[in-house]
């Protein structure tokens, strides 16, 4: 069976958008699971998440605050076919964080992370993956807006795409 995951984070909804965009709920659509790294905003989006998304496991972030900090964990752990996945929003600087993971989350396939807002896809020495999807609606320094789709089969990630948002809001 193969699953398809959808990874966000950082999406700051009603502050930089006032909605995902369309391309991003229609992937919410498709996913199996959305995995979701933190910094909501808004408990609308989480509600609006969990009636659309088949499976959705998220984390609280820097920005979430009151009821989204009392009903999100700061991590979160899922297995999808065989695959370990852990949800973090912060994962410290980008110097050394191979390293740092791999050590802080030594029963992980995969650890998916937000906060930057840049897109990251390392493997640490270790094998620990190390995914972030950027985001979806504040692209900061980035070409574009993004987010990561995941196939998972056969108790491993069969392909990782970095997607471009190139539809605004509905």
């Amino acid at each position: 069976m193969t699953t398809r995951v959808l990874l966000l984070a950082d999406t700051h909804v009603p502050r930089r958008a006032r909605d995902l965009p369309g391309q991003v709920w229609r992937a919410v659509d498709e996913a199996d699971l959305v995995l979701h790294a933190g910094d909501w905003v808004d408990v609308a989006l989480l509600d609006a998440l969990e009636s659309r998304a088949r499976q959705l496991v998220g984390v609280a972030g820097n920005n979430d605050h009151g009821i989204l900090r009392e009903r999100l964990p700061q991590f979160a752990v899922i297995e999808v076919d065989g695959v370990r996945f852990g949800v973090v929003h912060e994962t410290g600087p980008a110097a050394g964080r191979e390293a740092r993971c791999e050590t802080g989350y030594p029963s992980l396939d995969v650890l998916v992370f937000g906060h930057s807002h840049i897109p990251w896809d390392t493997t640490s020495p270790g094998g620990l993956r190390l995914l972030n999807p950027g985001s979806p609606t504040d692209r900061r320094r980035q070409p574009f807006c993004t987010y990561l789709t995941v196939t998972v089969h056969e108790g491993a990630l069969r392909s990782v795409t970095l997607q471009a948002v190139t539809t605004p809001a509905d």
